[in-house]
């Protein structure tokens, strides 16, 4: 497959409010590809597109060749901003359900990276800091064989010690021949993993490049790149 991700001039209006603008691109099988931005910059409301959890006032996006649909959401391992298992729950529950949910959860792979990251999984989702909670979502999400990843703010919550071992668990356990979309305004610290960026402002692509090619162009790192591009 070529295209695993692809928008074609799609927007997104909120009544007035303008969120997405004509926004294009396609991307290949196997990229880490950084979806950048300042806070309302469109991030959010276009991984919640991708999904399906969002319609388009215009244009279309394409997941694997089709719109975002009951057959797409098989094909998407989709990590929210927010927390979204009941307090209740003992991360042994969080597992069996993903377990059930879901065909491609390789569940020996979750527990391995749980233990990996110190969670222990007879606790309740109450008991756990806000960073473990993100740690045991992510766990869940990545232990999927996907072929596209959406990972909205995922080291937004952790410490700054733990977005290293984050981003390592990220890399080294994706489908490689899927993709990801990580979406954060954390760019020194994930863009040592990235293949591909995309600047988005005010609902509009404002630079789409390979890391390589933007490096190379300015002589400076994707994080300086972006603080020129978006200087107030």
């Amino acid at each position: 497959m070529s295209t695993i991700l692809e928008a074609r001039q799609l927007c997104k209006r909120f009544g007035a409010a303008t969120a997405l603008e004509h926004v294009n691109f396609s991307f290949a099988p196997g990229h880490i590809i950084g979806l950048l931005g300042p806070n309302g910059s469109g991030k959010t409301t276009l991984i919640k597109l991708v999904c399906g959890l969002l319609t388009p006032t215009e244009g279309e996006v394409l997941v694997c060749g089709m719109q975002p649909s009951h057959q797409t959401k098989s094909l998407v391992s989709y990590l929210p901003d927010k927390l979204y298992f009941d307090n209740w729950m003992k991360v042994r529950d969080c597992l069996a359900l993903f377990a059930d949910f879901y065909q491609d959860f390789d569940r020996a792979k979750a527990t391995d990276m749980m233990a990996s990251l110190g969670i222990d999984t007879n606790k309740t989702f109450r008991t756990l800091s806000k960073g473990t909670q993100e740690k045991v979502q992510l766990s869940l999400v990545m232990s999927r064989r996907a072929q596209l990843y959406l990972l909205d703010e995922p080291i937004g919550g952790v410490d700054p010690a733990a977005r290293d071992f984050i981003l390592d668990t990220i890399i080294n356990n994706y489908n490689d021949q899927g993709t990801v979309v990580i979406s954060t305004h954390l760019i020194s610290d994930i863009e040592r993993v990235l293949d591909d960026v995309v600047f988005l402002f005010g609902g509009r692509v404002e630079r789409m490049a390979s890391v390589d090619s933007l490096r190379e162009q300015y002589g400076k790192s994707v994080d300086e790149v972006f603080r020129e591009v978006f200087r107030c």
